[in-house]
């Protein structure tokens, strides 16, 4: 089959390009996501400026994502302040004057990202509600209306475990119908505590959790490659790249995966193109294969299963291609290498046609508009280029010299609306055109149409598919059956069962929950398909625990990130503790942010013992506790401890000198109050046995304060394991 899909004449893919795709007329000024309204770096508008010397507009606003645009707006995401007041921020500029018209700022916490990194993520605009949804660095997903307002927010790295590195790797939203789906690392709790690259779907409007997808196997590293939605063989598709180095279709409408191609021995940072049924990805780590390094391939994407041997259409090895998204145009793919050279392929034979030398780092992806190709690099270069046939030429470039804080760096794309070109550098955001440029409407193709209705179920979806209660509270699911490519046909009654510890279902798929913290599902049984939803009840403050009615190997399963790959319950001392373990993975395996309640509102305290034995050279582990996204911190490695936020930097930090003996249990107790613009954070730490010292071991004022935050446990067990015991967490009225 794949050898006559190879021989398909240009005037045949052409024709089944032009018969399965229907313009629809969509306003050209609407660059709503970060590869654009094609999702493969192309604008259709004309009229656009030829030189930088066009330049309209500059806000001193540094970023390195790429901004959106929709109707008449630029919406961006970047760093806000400096020192203890440096924010994540959101903002809407006016698209013809450059002037500010909002925005939202808020604090990072519980990552070590570093501030030149905070804004990774580009935003993404519905153009149906008018909504604006943002990832921040520190897992802080957004949904804002078109004026700047929180209309629902959820924190994933307190919710749902997600796992943050220290390069800044997030993922841009997708909006996809009614859905806005995130991708990342994690590991929660029940099922999920595994870790592994997560693929989210929520309500558009709600936040309501609609499915889960982890169509990857073990993460290598942290990644960004943003997916694409795509219509492949009658299924509507979501595909992108994955953590462990393959690249994933899953249907969009359920979570399920489809097919998988091998790529890479790395996590795969670009985004694919898709061009009717074919598939083109790049990377530039090590072949799956060989040892090779880079690739551009493409393949055949009407598979199921693993396809990476049998539907492979071409490669292009040895072309490093791993942070910047290729661009696809008129039969060309244009491929822009690490170390800045933009290469042009012919996309259906791969035969190379030129390669250009743009600048020396490449991590900005290409946009072609209006006859021209805009590019950025990393080392201070825009450029403009044309596609000449069978060269490039240079229409015209600026590079940015020194910035207000350096080397000026460009990281993101440019973003095509209303005769208008914006884009980022790292200390402003510029805007290139005319400011009498007119308002566009193009005919903007659709996605190819599914397939004919199917009525027969073959999925059974559980919606929500996931919920945290409190004890007592209720929920209704719903049970809904979709055919086999992934479609809606109806809501349906149900078998309802529910598997847990308190908790019950009634045939009605009304779920209450139990009073007291548990984990469990909800399953919908209709014929012979189930589908099943995740249950997270939370317990009530105020709240011990002493680990006492655990067996040894087990953990507290509805705290996230408790997984027993890196927590167990352990008999100490003749008694019952929760040991954090230790081995030789890494600081992303040692060091651990456990969760045991959802995100409260400041006015708690949390309290636990700690302990430490002495490993490594005589070296141990570092212990904490963690309220309100603040985290007390006693270091095993030195003589110190301290409250901080934000580890980079650090945002907000006090330290002391406290000398914390190996072997021996301390008692830590971390209190957060927020009054106005600040908050005070008082720390106690002293011999356990001993009674409570009347004066505070730490006492600091945060003017940018957190107000809330989840209560956990805070564990770097680089350096050998630590023991955690008698943890409570309680408001100030109830201590």
């Amino acid at each position: 089959m794949h050898g006559c899909v190879r021989r398909l004449s240009r005037l045949t893919c052409l024709w089944i390009a032009i018969f399965f795709v229907a313009p629809v007329a969509v306003h050209g000024g609407d660059w709503t996501a970060w590869r654009g309204p094609l999702q493969n770096g192309v604008s259709l508008e004309t009229g656009l400026p030829s030189s930088v010397a066009s330049e309209l507009w500059r806000l001193p606003l540094g970023g390195r994502s790429t901004p959106a645009v929709f109707d008449g707006r630029v919406f961006a995401i970047n760093l806000s302040g400096a020192g203890v007041t440096e924010q994540e921020r959101v903002f809407a500029a006016d698209l013809a004057t450059g002037k500010v018209l909002w925005e939202h700022r808020f604090n990072v916490f519980h990552t070590d990202v570093p501030n030149t990194r905070v804004g990774w993520a580009s935003v993404a605009v519905d153009p149906q509600t008018g909504n604006v949804y943002a990832n921040g660095v520190q897992g802080m997903f957004l949904c804002l209306n078109r004026e700047g307002k929180v209309v629902w927010s959820k924190s994933l790295t307190e919710l749902f475990g997600r796992i943050s590195g220290y390069g800044g790797r997030t993922h841009t939203p997708l909006i996809d119908e009614d859905r806005v789906i995130i991708s990342f690392n994690n590991s929660s709790y029940g099922a999920h505590a595994v870790g592994a690259q997560r693929y989210l779907a929520m309500d558009k409007r709600t936040g309501e959790v609609l499915w889960w997808s982890a169509p990857g196997g073990r993460p290598e590293d942290t990644t960004y490659s943003n997916p694409v939605v795509a219509v492949i063989d009658g299924q509507r598709l979501i595909i992108g790249g994955n953590a462990d180095g393959g690249v994933y279709a899953i249907r969009a409408r359920t979570g399920e995966k489809v097919w998988g191609f091998q790529l890479s021995q790395r996590g795969i940072n670009s985004s694919v193109v898709v061009d009717g049924y074919r598939v083109y990805a790049t990377h530039s780590e090590e072949n799956h294969d060989s040892t090779e390094m880079g690739r551009v391939v493409c393949y055949d994407g009407r598979g199921s299963g693993d396809i990476t041997k049998t539907h492979e259409l071409w490669r292009f090895d040895g072309c490093d291609a791993g942070y910047a998204s290729p661009l696809l145009h008129a039969g060309r793919l244009y491929v822009m290498s690490n170390s800045g050279i933009l290469h042009c392929f012919d996309s259906l034979s791969g035969k190379k046609i030129w390669a250009f030398g743009a600048g020396r780092i490449g991590k900005g992806s290409p946009v072609w508009a209006d006859g021209k190709i805009y590019l950025t690099t990393a080392n201070g270069d825009f450029v403009i280029l044309q596609d000449a046939g069978h060269e490039c030429r240079l229409l015209d470039k600026v590079t940015f010299e020194m910035g207000r804080e350096g080397n000026v760096e460009l990281f993101g794309s440019p973003a095509v609306a209303d005769g208008r070109v914006v884009f980022f550098t790292t200390t402003d955001m510029i805007c290139l055109g005319s400011k009498d440029a007119p308002r566009q409407s193009v005919a903007v193709p659709s996605l190819p149409p599914e397939g004919p209705a199917d009525a027969v179920p073959a999925t059974v979806l559980v919606r929500p598919a996931e919920v945290l209660l409190k004890p007592g509270q209720g929920v209704t699911f719903q049970a809904g059956l979709y055919d086999k490519q992934g479609r809606f046909i109806k809501n349906a009654e149900a078998q309802w069962s529910y598997s847990g510890k308190g908790g019950t279902v009634n045939g009605e798929g009304q779920f209450t929950a139990g009073p007291q913290g548990t984990i469990g599902e909800v399953a919908a049984k209709v014929s012979d398909l189930q589908g099943t939803a995740r249950v997270r009840v939370a317990a009530e403050l105020p709240l011990a625990e002493d680990f006492d009615s655990y067996a040894d190997g087990d953990v507290v399963g509805w705290w996230v990130g408790v997984s027993k790959t890196r927590y167990e319950v352990v008999t100490l001392d003749d008694s019952k503790v929760l040991k954090k373990l230790s081995d030789d993975r890494g600081p992303i395996f040692n060091r651990s942010h456990a969760f045991i309640t959802p995100p409260l509102p400041a006015g708690y305290t949390v309290e636990a013992d700690v302990k430490a034995p002495e490993e490594r050279r005589r070296r141990r582990g570092d212990a904490g506790v963690i309220n309100d996204r603040y985290v007390l911190e006693l270091f095993g490695g030195s003589k110190r401890a301290r409250v901080m936020s934000w580890v980079p930097g650090p945002r907000f930090e006090k330290r002391v000198d406290f000398t914390w003996e190996p072997n021996a249990w301390y008692r830590l107790k971390l209190r957060v109050d927020v009054a106005g613009d600040e908050a005070r954070v008082l720390a106690k730490i002293w011999p356990r046995g001993e009674a409570e010292p009347d004066q505070w071991t730490i006492e600091a004022v945060d003017p940018q304060p957190n107000r809330e935050g989840a209560a956990g446990l805070y564990a770097n067990s680089t350096m050998g394991p630590v023991y955690f015991d008698n943890v409570k967490v309680y408001r100030h009225s109830e201590g």
